[in-house]
């Protein structure tokens, strides 16, 4: 690591400690040629999958069409920034635990809807009418109980 002060190439670690709830390590740092101190923060890198998509073609996972999905899901729902934030780090921690090079854009779409459903209702039912291509009320209606179903045994 440079030094941000004088450029040099050599820095000695002078204290660590977890930050951001345990997902970077936080360096407080040295400069052996000018002794000025300055942090670092570390954090890992992972590689998502690419996703296939269903016309045959791959990509790369892409975490903005993700979170603009789900803010179009959510928009004008009670939930906040905080919980929306937690839902796409589940997302994406669900899609890496598959341990595939290669996801298909269906699993992923399952996954959401998944994340959706324990959150909130509605932007569940908004999502699946997307990702399921609803051609009328009646899909909703079909939608709707089903999800209703799935209460209901949640329940007993």
């Amino acid at each position: 690591m440079h030094c941000p002060f004088c450029n040099a190439a050599d820095s000695k670690v002078i204290d660590s400690r977890l930050a951001a709830e345990g997902c970077q390590i936080r360096r407080r740092r040295e400069c052996i040629k000018c002794a000025e101190r300055f942090t670092t923060f570390e954090t890992y890198e992972v590689v998502m999958p690419r996703v296939n998509k269903s016309d045959g073609k791959s990509e790369p996972f892409d975490e903005s069409k993700l979170r603009r999905s789900l803010m179009h899901a959510l928009q004008k729902r009670p939930v906040t920034q905080e919980q929306i934030e937690t839902v796409l780090s589940d997302i994406q921690l669900k899609i890496r635990r598959l341990g595939e090079r290669d996801v298909r854009s269906r699993t992923i779409g399952e996954i959401v809807m998944q994340s959706l459903f324990a959150l909130d209702h509605v932007a569940y039912v908004r999502f699946a009418s997307v990702y399921q291509d609803f051609q009328d009320v009646e899909a909703f209606r079909r939608q709707i109980e089903l999800m209703q179903h799935r209460d209901q045994e949640k329940q007993d």
